[in-house]
Protein backbone atom coordinates (compact mmCIF):
# COMPACT_ATOMS: atom_id res chain seq x y z
CA UNK A 1 0.00 0.00 0.00
CA UNK A 2 1.64 3.33 -0.77
CA UNK A 3 2.27 6.31 1.68
CA UNK A 4 -0.05 8.15 0.21
CA UNK A 5 -3.07 5.96 0.29
CA UNK A 6 -2.05 5.42 4.10
CA UNK A 7 -2.34 8.64 4.86
CA UNK A 8 -5.75 9.47 2.85
CA UNK A 9 -7.03 6.84 5.05
CA UNK A 10 -5.57 8.13 8.38
CA UNK A 11 -7.01 11.51 7.49
CA UNK A 12 -10.40 9.85 6.74
CA UNK A 13 -10.29 8.23 9.49
CA UNK A 14 -9.23 11.07 11.87
CA UNK A 15 -12.28 13.10 10.63
CA UNK A 16 -14.81 10.03 11.56
CA UNK A 17 -13.40 9.93 14.63
CA UNK A 18 -13.75 13.26 15.56
CA UNK A 19 -16.84 13.60 14.10
CA UNK A 20 -18.56 10.66 15.98
CA UNK A 21 -16.87 12.12 19.53
CA UNK A 22 -18.23 15.71 18.66
CA UNK A 23 -22.09 14.04 17.99
CA UNK A 24 -21.68 12.11 21.32
CA UNK A 25 -20.39 15.00 23.69
CA UNK A 26 -23.60 17.11 21.73
CA UNK A 27 -26.05 13.93 22.48
CA UNK A 28 -24.52 13.22 25.79
CA UNK A 29 -24.77 16.99 26.83
CA UNK A 30 -28.10 17.20 25.68
CA UNK A 31 -28.85 14.16 27.67
CA UNK A 32 -27.00 15.63 30.74
CA UNK A 33 -28.32 19.20 31.12
CA UNK A 34 -32.14 18.35 30.73
CA UNK A 35 -32.58 19.78 27.43
CA UNK A 36 -33.74 17.06 25.58
CA UNK A 37 -36.66 18.32 23.38
CA UNK A 38 -39.06 15.86 23.76
CA UNK A 39 -42.25 16.17 21.97
CA UNK A 40 -43.50 12.66 22.69
CA UNK A 41 -43.98 11.46 19.03
CA UNK A 42 -40.98 9.35 19.56
CA UNK A 43 -38.35 8.66 22.19
CA UNK A 44 -35.99 10.90 21.42
CA UNK A 45 -33.98 9.84 24.77
CA UNK A 46 -33.77 6.24 23.84
CA UNK A 47 -32.77 6.80 19.87
CA UNK A 48 -30.13 9.48 21.27
CA UNK A 49 -28.68 6.90 24.22
CA UNK A 50 -28.66 3.95 20.67
CA UNK A 51 -27.38 6.41 18.95
CA UNK A 52 -24.36 6.84 21.37
CA UNK A 53 -23.64 3.05 21.40
CA UNK A 54 -23.86 3.01 18.01
CA UNK A 55 -21.17 5.48 17.81
CA UNK A 56 -18.84 3.49 20.28
CA UNK A 57 -19.24 0.33 17.77
CA UNK A 58 -17.91 3.00 14.78
CA UNK A 59 -15.12 3.93 16.84
CA UNK A 60 -14.12 0.14 17.63
CA UNK A 61 -14.28 -0.55 14.02
CA UNK A 62 -12.23 2.55 13.17
CA UNK A 63 -9.38 2.10 16.20
CA UNK A 64 -9.12 -1.63 14.88
CA UNK A 65 -8.89 -0.19 11.23
CA UNK A 66 -6.05 2.43 11.92
CA UNK A 67 -3.88 -0.43 14.16
CA UNK A 68 -4.24 -2.79 10.64
CA UNK A 69 -3.16 0.25 8.94
CA UNK A 70 -0.05 1.03 11.21
CA UNK A 71 0.47 -3.02 10.43
CA UNK A 72 0.53 -2.89 6.77
CA UNK A 73 3.05 -0.04 7.02
CA UNK A 74 5.24 -1.87 9.12
CA UNK A 75 4.84 -5.07 7.27
CA UNK A 76 3.49 -7.11 9.65
CA UNK A 77 0.29 -7.64 8.79
CA UNK A 78 0.67 -11.27 7.58
CA UNK A 79 0.67 -12.07 11.22
CA UNK A 80 -1.25 -13.88 14.17
CA UNK A 81 -0.98 -10.67 15.43
CA UNK A 82 -3.72 -9.21 13.18
CA UNK A 83 -6.76 -11.66 13.74
CA UNK A 84 -7.20 -9.68 17.10
CA UNK A 85 -7.86 -6.52 15.26
CA UNK A 86 -10.08 -8.08 12.17
CA UNK A 87 -12.35 -9.83 15.38
CA UNK A 88 -12.61 -6.59 16.33
CA UNK A 89 -14.29 -4.93 13.42
CA UNK A 90 -15.84 -7.98 12.77
CA UNK A 91 -17.43 -7.48 16.47
CA UNK A 92 -17.99 -3.97 16.18
CA UNK A 93 -19.99 -4.79 12.52
CA UNK A 94 -22.39 -6.98 14.72
CA UNK A 95 -22.61 -4.33 17.25
CA UNK A 96 -23.83 -2.03 15.30
CA UNK A 97 -26.14 -4.33 13.61
CA UNK A 98 -27.82 -5.54 17.20
CA UNK A 99 -27.66 -1.12 17.56
CA UNK A 100 -29.67 -0.80 14.18
CA UNK A 101 -32.29 -3.74 15.03
CA UNK A 102 -33.40 -1.59 17.98
CA UNK A 103 -33.58 1.50 16.37
CA UNK A 104 -36.04 -0.65 14.56
CA UNK A 105 -37.63 -2.05 17.23
CA UNK A 106 -37.89 1.68 18.73
CA UNK A 107 -38.78 2.94 15.77
CA UNK A 108 -42.17 -0.03 14.90
CA UNK A 109 -44.35 1.41 17.09
CA UNK A 110 -44.78 4.56 14.92
CA UNK A 111 -44.75 3.00 11.95
CA UNK A 112 -48.18 0.65 12.62
CA UNK A 113 -49.35 2.86 9.35
CA UNK A 114 -46.66 2.06 7.00
CA UNK A 115 -45.10 -1.57 8.13
CA UNK A 116 -42.71 -1.24 5.19
CA UNK A 117 -40.41 0.87 6.79
CA UNK A 118 -39.68 -0.83 9.43
CA UNK A 119 -39.74 -4.39 6.89
CA UNK A 120 -36.71 -1.93 4.88
CA UNK A 121 -35.14 -1.30 8.36
CA UNK A 122 -34.98 -4.67 9.07
CA UNK A 123 -33.48 -5.33 5.82
CA UNK A 124 -30.40 -3.24 6.47
CA UNK A 125 -29.72 -4.81 9.36
CA UNK A 126 -29.44 -8.10 7.49
CA UNK A 127 -27.32 -6.02 5.19
CA UNK A 128 -25.17 -5.01 7.89
CA UNK A 129 -24.60 -8.38 9.11
CA UNK A 130 -23.75 -8.80 5.62
CA UNK A 131 -20.96 -6.56 5.84
CA UNK A 132 -19.77 -8.88 9.04
CA UNK A 133 -19.84 -12.11 7.45
CA UNK A 134 -17.94 -10.63 4.53
CA UNK A 135 -15.27 -9.16 6.75
CA UNK A 136 -15.49 -12.94 8.52
CA UNK A 137 -14.62 -14.28 4.82
CA UNK A 138 -11.71 -11.17 4.24
CA UNK A 139 -10.21 -13.02 7.67
CA UNK A 140 -10.35 -16.69 6.57
CA UNK A 141 -8.24 -15.51 3.44
CA UNK A 142 -6.12 -13.42 5.95
CA UNK A 143 -5.64 -17.12 7.90
CA UNK A 144 -4.52 -18.44 4.91
CA UNK A 145 -2.09 -15.79 3.39
CA UNK A 146 -0.43 -16.63 7.47
CA UNK A 147 -0.18 -19.48 7.16
CA UNK A 148 1.05 -19.78 3.57
CA UNK A 149 3.68 -17.00 5.00
CA UNK A 150 4.69 -19.23 7.82
CA UNK A 151 5.38 -22.38 5.29
CA UNK A 152 7.18 -20.20 3.55
CA UNK A 153 9.20 -18.76 6.33
CA UNK A 154 9.84 -22.68 6.85
CA UNK A 155 11.34 -23.68 4.02
CA UNK A 156 13.20 -21.22 3.47
CA UNK A 157 14.48 -22.06 6.92
CA UNK A 158 14.67 -25.58 5.59
CA UNK A 159 16.56 -24.52 2.27
CA UNK A 160 18.97 -22.23 4.19
CA UNK A 161 20.30 -25.35 6.13
CA UNK A 162 20.94 -27.29 2.78
CA UNK A 163 22.84 -24.90 1.17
Amino acid sequence: MGKLTVRALRAVLVVVLTGTAFVQAMMMWTLVSGNDPEDGTLPLTALRVITILGMVSVQVALVCVWRLLAMVRRGTVFSHAAFRYVDGIIGAIVAAALVWFTVTAVNAPGQRDDPGVTLIMGGIGVAILGVALLVLVLRMLLAQAVARDVEAAQMQAELDEVI
